[in-house]
C-alpha cells in the first residue's frame, strides 16, 4: 500500500542527522528504530513537517494507524496540501471506518493529481461506504481503468453497481475479481448471496456447486436446493456436509430431503441424531416427533412431545400435539390429562374440544362429552367439516342415548 513512498523521502532532504539516521533506518525497513529517530527529529523542530510526515510512515509501516493518523493531519497542518499527506491519511481513514473524514483528502488529492490509481481507488471506497454509489461506481471506473489487473479495483466496481441494483452488470465485476486473484475467490460467494436476494436460486447454487471444499457453502447449497424442490441433487451435498459437521442444523436439512426424496428411514435416522446433539431444543423434539407421528409411531412420538412440552410447558403447542398422538394411541387417560395443560394455560382452540369429546365419549361419560362436540361445533363453524360432520353424527345419537336415560 505505502509503495512508492519512498520516492517521496527525497523530497524530505534531513536538516538533522536524526532525519538521516531515521531515513537510513526506513530504507532498512527498521521502523521502530526509524519512529524513536523521526520522533527526536520533532523534538529538535515540531516544525519540520518532513520529520512528521516520516514519523507517519513508519508508524504506517509497523500497522499502528492510531499514531500514525495525527502525524499526517500535523504534517497537512504545517504543510497544506501535500499530495502524498492528503493520499495516506485518506487510506488510512478509509480502513479505519472514518470514510467520512476521508472524504476531503481523498478529494484533495484527485483534485491535485486526477487519474492516480491510489486516489481513485480509496475516494471510490470512501464513497462506498457512505453510500455514494454512483460516485463510488465512476471513480472505481477510473482505478480499473488505471489499473486493468487490480482485483480490488473489480470488486469495488461490482459491489458499486449491486448497491445500485445493476446485479447482471455487477456480476460481471465479481467474477473478473475472483478471475484475477484467487484471494478474491469468496467474491463470487458474495454474488451468490446477491442472487438469493435477487430471486435467482439457479444462479445462486451454480456458483455454490463450485465450492466443494467450503462447508458453509456446501450446507448453503443444500438448503436451496431442496427450497428448489430438487431434493435428489441436495441430498449428496448435505451428506458431506453432515460428514464434515454434523450438527443439529445440518442433520435437519439432509433429514428434510430424504423426507421429501420419500426416504422416511433415512430421515427419521438423521433427526433422531440430531435430537441427541440437542436434547434440549424444543424445535427438533417437535419436528422429529411430527414425523414419527406421521409414520404412526403414536408412542415413540408421544415421548418427543412430552420432552417438547416439559421443556417449554407454556407451549400449548406441545400438550396439543401430545393430546393427539396418545388419543391415536389409545392411551386416553394421558391424552385427557395433556388436554387439562391446554385448558389450564388457557388456550383450547376447537380441536381440543374434539378430542376431550372422542375420548369421553369411548368411556361413555356421554354428558361432557356432549358439551364438547357443541363446543366445538359453536368453535369450528366450517374449518373443520369432516370432523364437524362427525360431531353432529355424534350429538344426535348421544342426544338420543341421554334422552332416554
Amino acid at each position: 500500500m505505502w509503495a512508492g513512498a519512498a520516492a517521496l523521502l527525497l523530497l524530505f532532504a534531513p536538516s538533522t542527522d536524526y532525519q538521516a539516521e531515521g531515513l537510513r533506518a526506513l530504507d532498512a525497513k527498521q521502523y521502530d528504530q526509524a519512529v524513536q529517530l523521526f520522533t527526536q527529529a520533532i523534538q529538535a523542530d515540531p516544525k519540520d513537517y518532513g520529520a512528521h510526515f516520516n514519523l507517519a510512515l513508519a508508524y504506517s509501516f509497523l500497522g499502528k494507524d492510531v499514531e500514525a493518523i495525527p502525524e499526517y493531519q500535523k504534517t497537512l497542518e504545517l504543510k497544506p496540501g501535500l499530495y502524498q499527506a492528503e493520499v495516506n491519511l485518506g487510506i488510512l481513514l478509509v480502513q479505519n471506518k472514518q470514510a467520512k473524514e476521508a472524504l476531503p483528502h481523498l478529494e484533495a488529492a484527485v483534485e491535485a493529481k486526477p487519474k492516480q490509481f491510489r486516489a481513485e481507488r480509496y475516494l471510490a471506497e470512501a464513497y462506498l461506504a457512505l453510500g455514494a454509489l454512483p460516485s463510488a461506481e465512476q471513480h472505481y471506473q477510473v482505478a480499473a481503468e488505471l489499473d486493468p489487473k487490480s482485483a480490488a479495483a473489480q470488486l469495488g466496481l461490482a459491489r458499486a453497481k449491486a448497491g445500485q441494483n445493476h446485479l447482471t452488470e455487477a456480476a460481471e465485476h465479481f467474477r473478473k475479481a475472483a478471475e484475477l486473484d484467487a484471494a478474491y475467490n469468496d467474491a463470487l460467494l458474495e454474488l451468490a448471496g446477491l442472487y438469493e436476494k435477487n430471486h435467482e436460486p439457479a444462479q445462486a447454487i451454480a456458483i455454490y456447486q463450485k465450492f466443494q471444499d467450503n462447508v458453509a457453502a456446501q450446507e448453503r447449497l443444500g438448503e436451496l436446493l431442496i427450497e428448489s424442490q430438487r431434493f435428489s441433487e441436495a441430498i449428496p451435498y448435505l451428506e458431506k456436509a453432515v460428514a464434515r459437521d454434523p450438527t443439529a442444523a445440518n442433520r435437519l436439512a439432509l433429514a428434510t430431503a430424504y423426507r421429501m426424496n420419500k426416504e422416511l428411514q433415512k430421515a427419521l435416522d438423521q433427526l433422531k441424531q440430531a435430537v441427541a446433539t440437542e436434547p434440549r431444543s424444543y424445535d427438533l423434539r417437535m419436528t422429529y416427533g411430527r414425523s414419527l407421528r406421521d409414520e404412526r409411531m403414536f408412542m415413540a412420538a408421544a415421548h418427543e412431545f412430552r420432552a417438547a412440552a416439559e421443556g417449554k410447558p407454556d407451549s400449548a403447542e406441545a400438550w396439543n400435539e401430545l393430546a393427539g398422538v396418545l388419543t391415536l394411541a389409545g392411551d386416553y387417560g394421558n391424552a385427557l390429562a395433556a388436554l387439562d395443560r391446554v385448558r389450564t394455560l388457557g388456550r383450547e382452540i376447537p380441536g381440543d374440544y374434539f378430542l376431550r369429546a372422542i375420548i369421553l365419549d369411548k368411556a361413555h361419560d356421554y354428558k361432557p362429552a356432549l358439551e364438547n362436540y357443541e363446543k366445538f361445533l359453536a368453535t369450528s363453524v366450517g374449518k373443520n367439516p369432516d370432523e364437524e360432520f362427525q360431531a353432529r353424527q355424534r350429538v344426535r345419537i348421544i342426544q338420543h342415548i341421554l334422552s332416554k336415560r
